[in-house]
């Protein structure tokens, strides 16, 4: 994997509406668990270190294989809009829409895109809610 060079990096979206207008969800087809534990598990997608212990976003199979419990399933929706990090109003947007469909999300910020994760049977809904969003933003833009 070649890395960019510092004057081929895209430059990152900060305003609110352009995030939400760009931020093209795409489902990821796999399944994941939010567990916690004491090491660090090789197959996590992301982890975090919490006064309480290590989170960890697994994969569903291998947080099966490691004992984990299982309590709720998620998938996860990548917004693939290049959202800086001191960007604000992506996060706020999404989840209330989701919020006002009902729809649980756990969002994650990383330095390329945002994450969304949701119970694995409100995915499709939440594609719909999310892509709607997605289109109010942009024809705002257009107008604007």
């Amino acid at each position: 994997m070649n890395a960019l060079e510092p004057g081929d990096r895209p430059q990152p979206l900060r305003e609110a509406r352009a995030m939400v207008a760009g931020m093209n969800p795409r489902l990821d087809p796999r399944h994941y668990v939010f567990c916690t534990g004491a090491a660090h598990h090789p197959e996590a997608l992301a982890t975090f270190r919490e006064d309480e212990g290590l989170s960890q976003i697994l994969p569903l199979e291998a947080a099966r294989a490691a004992q984990f419990p299982v309590d709720l399933v998620m998938r996860r929706i990548v917004l693939e809009v290049f959202s800086a990090l001191d960007g604000f109003g992506l996060t706020a947007a999404v989840a209330g829409a989701l919020a006002e469909a009902g729809i649980a999300c756990n969002m994650v910020a990383a330095f390329h895109h945002d994450h969304v994760f949701v119970p694995a049977d409100e995915a499709g809904r939440a594609m719909a809610v999310l892509s709607a969003l997605q289109g109010a933003a942009a024809s705002q833009d257009g107008k604007g």
